[in-house]
């Protein structure tokens, strides 16, 4: 299959039943006579935080890359400068 193929019904079908779901959600908590362009703009900041939330309350996920955590360096001596590796 290739990326210019035409979508099947299946698979509209599919993206449908995923998609209207967190539009309904979005669309309830939004003010009376919003157009659906309003609310589809809101849904796409409301589905970036849902995304943020998810990397936040997550443990183990991420950060990759140059955001690695350090591991704990074990501790120096001020005046030397000395790794202490438990010895």
């Amino acid at each position: 299959m290739k990326e210019y193929d035409p979508l099947t019904p299946s698979e509209v079908n599919d993206a449908a039943k995923e998609f209207f779901p967190l539009f309904d959600i979005v669309h309830r908590n939004m003010p009376e006579n919003c157009t659906v362009e309003d609310t589809i703009k809101v849904m796409e900041t409301v589905c970036d935080m849902a995304q943020k939330r998810r990397n936040f309350d997550t443990p183990g996920v991420g950060p990759f890359g140059f955001n690695k955590k350090v591991k704990d360096l074990p501790e120096t001596d001020t005046v030397t400068n000395i790794f202490e590796y438990g010895i």
